[in-house]
């Protein structure tokens, strides 16, 4: 919201409140006058001429721009989340991509056991994911932690449903490859069709939803694909278990 050029023109003391502003914007749009001054160590006339410089008609002025560039942001970031999720829904309306989803169903149904893994927001997805299937006759269970002990099972007919954003978790790839050592199967939901983990699973449903970041490191990436596929997953497994159900009770009959 500053120009460089108004920038250019201010003085030492003025540029004081300028390093101050643009480092603390969400406080200074609830400091009278006097805090700002006091805070970036100059007079209240000092941070009055840095709002007119500016091209501000005062500091209730210059106070309310900054609370409507916030709320811009806010709606530009909203309206970019909007794209994002209608791009992947019309990707997922497409026939491969339901062909994908349709062919990772028929391995869950046909399970006799299921584990669901995730780490940070992607184990809360598997927590969900656990509970769906759950309704759909398997036994399942949501493993928290990796180094679990897995119990001794049919390895022919035993899943690992594994969710990651970045597919490239250090400790989530060595529980796969410890599985997949012993004959597990292996269904992905992971960002990108790339990733390692994609790579090493049997079958992989990539999101492709940009990864987000708060502060370098806390990901806030989107879930709503995952808990779309999940949803897909579980409804298609249960229909085909019905359906399959009830072709064996017609071979019976």
């Amino acid at each position: 919201m500053f120009h460089y050029k108004s920038v250019q023109k201010l003085n030492e003391l003025e540029l004081g409140v300028y390093n101050y502003v643009m480092t603390h914007r969400d406080e200074v749009m609830h400091m009278k006058i006097r805090q700002l001054a006091a805070n970036a160590h100059v007079s209240t006339t000092t941070v009055l001429r840095f709002c007119t410089k500016m091209g501000y008609e005062g500091y209730s002025d210059f106070k309310l721009q900054l609370k409507i560039e916030k709320e811009n942001k806010a709606l530009s970031n909203l309206s970019k989340r909007d794209d994002e999720l209608q791009d992947f829904f019309k990707l997922a309306r497409k026939p491969a991509f339901q062909q994908n989803i349709l062919a990772c169903a028929q391995m869950l149904q046909k399970a006799s056991r299921l584990f669901f893994f995730g780490m940070g927001s992607s184990g809360m997805m598997a927590q969900y994911g656990a509970r769906l299937f759950s309704t759909v006759g398997i036994d399942t269970l949501n493993i928290e932690d990796s180094f679990y002990p897995l119990p001794d099972t049919d390895n022919e007919s035993t899943i690992l449903v594994v969710l990651s954003v970045s597919g490239e978790t250090e400790m989530m790839l060595q529980l796969v490859s410890r599985l997949k050592a012993r004959g597990v199967l292996i269904i992905s939901i992971t960002n990108h069709e790339t990733s390692t983990l994609a790579k090493i699973s049997d079958r992989s449903i990539p999101c492709y939803i940009p990864i987000e970041l708060v502060a370098d490191h806390y990901n806030v990436t989107s879930q709503v694909p995952t808990v779309y596929l999940l949803e897909e997953l579980a409804r298609k497994a249960r229909q085909l278990k019905e359906k399959h159900g009830k072709t064996l009770d017609s071979l019976e009959k």
